[in-house]
């Protein structure tokens, strides 16, 4: 049987949109295989990791019929690659093998079961279904994404937490160090629900969403959220555990703001990180009336020292930050104007848009 018949281009960018979780070794040999399932006329590709699972199905040609089998996931994306864009290509099965063709290419590839593929239990008791438009929670995890803490042992900080409320999502990030938080209005009234999700399914969701217009469904249960977008649907299991209160974090009226270009800064910001050591990424900051001066060193007593007019008029400020931090912050926002805004030398900053109470960053002060 032809279970698939198409252009190169299409069955490896279907195969690619599920692929992104499949880990190159595993425990279980099975799970570095995608399941490959035909009904009629339509195609269904599935792959999973045990805690997420990726379901997209397509038509790509081939017989009609009903078939089920599990293959390499990358074994089958690196053959595809190697073959050119506008080639026709071809996926039979012969006993307990899968055969694909493209030109005068054949390649004979070893299936498993699909009965032996482990799919994901999904949750009996999901909340309610709401929507927003793909490309804006694209923009919201590339707002706060960059603030999530990386193998922590405070498990619950290694992903973003959700928080659906009314017609308000949030989304919150923190390491310890720095904290992110940015919200959108929904169309729809939701009940509160708080979940977190894990720093894999983030970092997946960011890969797979897209700029189109199209909206992404989603529905959150006690420990399990389920997207769906573009005719996929995604599984996630979630971090259990307590998020910390962002609410006691995020500093509230602070004398000191500025408000300045957002590129400047970000370019000030670089250069200057340019002398900071690698360990320590320090760069102090003193701000007075018209001035932010920029300065850094490092163990070779080497310095950089930069300076931005600003309109300021609030008290002397020197306090010391890790520039990363800052930079991450900068560099993941679109907007022409950020506002700045400080107690003292000990306390943490406040990172905001003017005129805008979406976005906020909080910045831990570092000792220099």
């Amino acid at each position: 049987m032809i279970v698939i018949k198409d252009t190169q281009s299409k069955v490896l960018s279907v195969l690619q949109a599920v692929s992104g979780i499949v880990e190159r070794r595993h425990t279980l040999p099975i799970l570095a295989n995608v399941m490959i399932r035909k009904t009629g006329t339509s195609v269904q590709l599935t792959t999973s990791d045990l805690e997420i699972q990726i379901r997209t199905t397509a038509d790509l040609g081939g017989d009609t019929g009903d078939f089920t089998t599990t293959v390499g996931a990358r074994k089958l994306i690196d053959i595809l690659r190697s073959l050119p864009a506008d080639q026709t290509v071809s996926l039979e099965s012969s006993a307990a093998k899968l055969i694909l063709k493209g030109g005068k290419s054949k390649f004979t590839l070893q299936t498993m079961p699909a009965e032996d593929f482990p799919l994901v239990q999904e949750s009996a008791n999901f909340g309610p279904v709401f929507s927003v438009p793909q490309k804006t929670l694209k923009n919201l995890l590339s707002q706060v994404s960059f603030a999530m803490a990386v193998h922590d042992i405070r498990y619950y900080l290694n992903g973003i937490l959700f928080v659906a409320e009314g017609k308000q999502l949030s989304l919150v990030a923190t390491d310890g160090h720095r904290l992110a938080f940015v919200s959108a209005t929904l169309d729809v009234e939701v009940p509160k629900q708080e979940v977190i999700l894990p720093r894999k399914t983030v970092l997946e969701l960011q890969r797979l969403l897209s700029d189109a217009e199209g909206a992404i469904e989603m529905q959150f249960a006690n420990n399990q959220a389920k997207f769906s977008f573009g005719g996929m649907e995604f599984v996630t299991k979630l971090v259990e555990g307590k998020f910390p209160d962002y609410n006691r974090v995020i500093p509230r009226n602070h004398q000191n703001s500025i408000i300045l270009g957002r590129t400047a800064l970000l370019s000030t910001l670089q250069r200057t990180a340019i002398l900071t050591s690698d360990k320590f990424k320090g760069v102090r900051l003193n701000i007075d009336p018209g001035t932010l001066r920029v300065a850094a060193n490092n163990a070779e007593q080497e310095e950089a020292v930069d300076e931005l007019d600003i309109d300021y008029s609030g008290d002397s400020i020197e306090i010391g930050f890790n520039v990363t931090y800052l930079i991450d912050a900068l560099s993941n926002m679109s907007q022409e104007m950020i506002k700045i805004e400080l107690s003292d030398g000990n306390s943490s900053a406040l990172l905001t848009i003017p005129e805008n109470d979406q976005f906020k960053y909080v910045v831990m002060p570092m000792r220099i």
